[in-house]
């Protein structure tokens, strides 16, 4: 039993001997180190790897992945051969075929079931994606009622610099994520706090609240953030969905204007998703046409019914929903913002209904951008859209 309770005793020094080296600096490694010139040194220390790679949206060029080299004390090192223009960028290493996450770097992200490293270059955009010294929001996790979907749910709110301490009323901008998102998505991946605390700050933007949902009714929360255990998966579920978005939206529409401060008209509440959270931003917009008088659809055909290209009733129910974009411009808004990359999936979609809404005299703002269905894009069209509001 001694004998026992000494080895227990061992492994326990050793097993906080070896947490505490983790706090301290006992790993020497640095990566991702970003020089001065913006050119970044990815090293990972893996004595006994026969291949180590590292993969992510830094490199531009197919496949997508660069060989690190083996030096001193089995630490490999890759240093991009160009500065990397500044932008956020997502990477993993892949070791003998294995990928992994960075060991010296604790940024992480999730993005639908995948967890990567992230860092970020300094300068624009980049600096608008960072903590500065600034006054910052806060950002909460609320859960609740919905009694269209017969459930708790749970939603992430920002509200801006001074809100607890003020008696002011604040406008409020609904933020949507895509099939790949939750109600994480746009404050992780999108960055959104940083960038509003920085908009704010520079007074490009108003102090406004920022509500973002699950836009998935079949899910309550988050992976892991509810009592339903489901695998992420784009447009996954744990259960079937008892109602749509655009149903259940005056649930949230309710929990915020009763439990936040908020002005209550329809000049300061604005709507925007991407994907299918851009889809969402014009179905719920033209449902309620006396709600929003600020709309954003990002990387999306606001007129989804035209991408059912093969499916018989979707003349008519584009048509019905053509009939709602009628209402909704008699109605009168301020703006209807269309964002999309020219190389995006969805390009050709956006484009065939703007070109149905020109026929009815719908008035929009287009903005095309480079590249396609991306973070880095919906980071830009977020901070593009937001000083547009409540001016």
């Amino acid at each position: 039993m001694k004998r026992l309770m000494m080895m227990a005793l061992a492994l326990f020094v050793m097993a906080t001997t070896f947490a505490q080296q983790a706090l301290w600096g006992g790993s020497q490694i640095v990566s991702p180190e970003i020089h001065d010139d913006h050119t970044v040194t990815f090293r990972l220390r893996a004595p006994k790897a026969v291949k180590v790679e590292v993969a992510g949206d830094f490199l531009y060029d197919a496949p997508g992945k660069a060989r690190l080299k083996e030096g001193e004390g089995g630490v490999w090192e890759y240093t991009t051969p160009e500065p990397l223009v500044s932008e956020l960028y997502n990477y993993s290493f892949i070791v003998d075929g294995q990928r992994m996450n960075d060991p010296s770097n604790v940024a992480m992200v999730r993005d639908v079931a995948s967890v990567t490293n992230l860092f970020i270059i300094p300068g624009d955009p980049g600096d608008l994606y960072s903590v500065n010294d600034v006054p910052h929001g806060t950002v909460a996790r609320r859960w609740y009622d919905s009694p269209t979907l017969k459930e708790q749910r749970r939603i992430t709110i920002y509200t801006p610099p001074g809100y607890e301490n003020s008696k002011q009323t604040y406008p409020v901008f609904y933020l949507l994520h895509g099939s790949g998102g939750d109600e994480e998505a746009w404050i992780a991946l999108g960055r959104t706090a940083r960038i509003m605390d920085n908009l704010i700050a520079q007074g490009k933007a108003k102090p406004m609240i920022v509500v973002m949902p699950n836009g998935h009714t079949q899910n309550a929360a988050a992976p892991g953030e509810s009592d339903r255990d489901y695998l992420p998966a784009m447009g996954g579920g744990a259960r079937q969905a008892v109602a749509s978005m655009e149903d259940s939206f005056g649930d949230i529409l309710k929990f915020v204007e009763s439990n936040y401060r908020v002005k209550k008209d329809k000049a300061n509440r604005a709507v925007a998703g991407l994907s299918m959270g851009g889809m969402h931003a014009a179905a719920i917009s033209a449902r309620y046409p006396k709600t929003f008088d600020y709309v954003g659809v990002f990387s999306a055909p606001p007129i989804a019914t035209l991408m059912r290209r093969d499916n018989a009733d979707a003349p008519r129910a584009t048509e019905e929903f053509v009939k709602k974009l009628q209402a909704q411009q008699k109605n009168g808004f301020n703006l209807y913002w269309i964002a999309c990359g020219d190389t995006d999936f969805l390009y050709q979609s956006v484009i065939d209904s703007m070109k149905r809404m020109d026929e009815i005299g719908f008035n929009y703002t287009y903005h095309e951008s480079g590249e396609g269905h991306i973070w880095k894009n919906w980071r830009i069209y977020l901070s593009e859209f937001a000083p547009m509001l409540f001016r």
